[in-house]
């Protein structure tokens, strides 16, 4: 949708020269991490208050034009992509720690705020803040996105680590989700409905954290396995021992390949998890004493400890990076990333199944996976200008999605919907889909939050 001048006119007297309809800029601000092809908006709005996302939004309500939040881009299903065309906001400048409340252990910050920002303004308290998908995104994107990763095993994900929320909904009313209370009876929680809604319902500007304190000791090993299922079955059997291990990773043979390549490292090639392991002294030893002995029973071919702070960090940082990893693999090739999640006693059956499934694909991929909650990631590395290779990913995924569906999992345990994974959302939602497009058509009764995306 184009903008007519009016509003053009309107949103330049509101920020001058923080809005934008540079086409470079608006490039920048239609594209994310993942395959989907780039959708630039019509302009780009740099906010820098609740005030002014709200006038934004009421803006571009007054003309029925679509809006789209923005924070670091680093979403995986085509979240910012401006389907409809319209003024993306781009949240970033709204980057201020607005309050720590270290007896609380809790935190407010603005939705630009990024995950090690955070961490590194708390540090000092003795606090932290643990979920980590990977990229340094922001919190606000992390909310919106009902993000995860490595430690949500321990620490659970954005939805248990969320306490409230400032929100500017559709018409641009600013409204608080919620108290800082740890609990509450008090209504629908609309803070729960808030986190995962992907900007279809307001634009998060505001958000108040759990912080968990950091913890006196923490250990970390690695361990190969001669096949995936020996790994799963010890992941299985850590989380049924009821062992509160902070993480547990997968990374299947193809992935330890070409992680030992892109970090230099020489862990053997083999289905491998790597483990850390959160505590005072005595009880991580513990803790580590026992998947140790779980994973010799099942086959593991021996722990490779990472005791030094370096080392540790080394490790996670190679874990992260496998997805540059798993892209050396096929040089100049696109990485289509997708996920599922499902119950962990279906997990090895799921993640066996898929392994076969694209060993018989004509091009490389790879699993990595937050197993110890059964979510796990499938990596294709493909030439999306090659309509063979993309139908054939678009059934490998099909095929997986209905695997994971059967076992009674879901389509995503962590990338959410974006437009990439909506035409599963019916096979697994049923008549509850009527419920959830009800809640986005009372709530953005225009339809402009972030348009054709999960309900539209």
């Amino acid at each position: 949708m184009a903008l007519d001048q009016s509003l053009i006119e309107a949103l330049r007297a509101l920020l001058g020269e923080r809005f934008s309809t540079a086409t470079a800029v608006r490039d920048q601000h239609g594209r994310d991490e993942s395959w989907h092809t780039p959708e630039p908006p019509d302009a780009v709005a740099f906010a820098e208050s609740t005030e002014e996302v709200a006038a934004i939004v009421r803006l571009c309500a007054a003309s029925g034009v679509p809006v789209i939040p923005f924070g670091t881009g680093t979403s995986l299903e085509g979240h910012v992509m401006a389907r409809k065309g319209g003024v993306t906001i781009d949240l970033m400048r709204m980057n201020r720690v607005l309050e720590v409340r270290p007896q609380d252990m809790d935190v407010t910050v603005q939705a630009g705020v990024t995950r090690k920002q955070l961490n590194e303004w708390v540090r000092d308290t003795g606090l932290f803040f643990p979920v980590d998908p990977g990229a340094d995104a922001s919190l606000g994107g992390m909310a919106a996105t009902r993000a995860s990763g490595t430690s949500a095993v321990r620490y659970g994900t954005m939805r248990e680590n969320v306490l409230n929320m400032t929100v500017v909904l559709a018409d641009g009313q600013i409204i608080r989700t919620a108290r800082r209370a740890r609990k509450s009876a008090a209504g629908y929680d609309l803070t729960r409905l808030m986190v995962g809604s992907e900007g279809t319902l307001g634009v998060i500007t505001e958000v108040t954290l759990r912080l968990h304190g950091i913890p006196e000791a923490v250990s970390a090993a690695v361990c190969a396995f001669p096949d995936l299922v020996a790994a799963v079955d010890t992941v299985i059997a850590t989380i049924q021992a009821g062992v509160p291990v902070a993480r547990i990773e997968l990374l299947d043979s193809v992935m330890m390949g070409a992680v030992n390549a892109h970090a230099k490292l020489d862990y053997p090639v083999r289905p491998t998890l790597f483990f850390e392991f959160h505590g005072s002294a005595s009880g991580v030893a513990e803790q580590a004493a026992t998947v140790e002995a779980l994973a010799g029973e099942m086959g593991g071919l021996g722990f490779q400890w990472a005791t030094r702070p370096e080392d540790r960090t080394r490790l996670w940082q190679a874990r992260h990076e496998a997805l540059w990893a798993g892209l050396a693999l096929r040089p100049g090739a696109k990485a289509w990333t997708t996920d599922v999640c499902v119950p962990i006693s279906a997990l090895a059956d799921c993640i066996d199944q898929t392994r076969k499934d694209a060993d018989a694909l004509p091009f490389p991929s790879g699993i990595v996976g937050h197993v110890g909650d059964g979510n796990f990631h499938v990596l294709y590395m493909i030439d999306p200008a090659d309509p063979a290779e993309v139908a054939l990913v678009e059934a490998a995924n099909d095929r997986l999605v209905a695997r994971a569906l059967e076992m009674d999992g879901t389509c995503t345990g962590e990338h959410g919907v974006g437009y990439g994974k909506m035409r599963f959302l019916d096979a697994e939602h049923g008549p509850a889909m009527a419920a959830m497009r009800a809640v986005k058509a009372a709530l953005d009764p225009k339809g402009i939050m972030n348009p054709g995306k999960i309900v539209w």
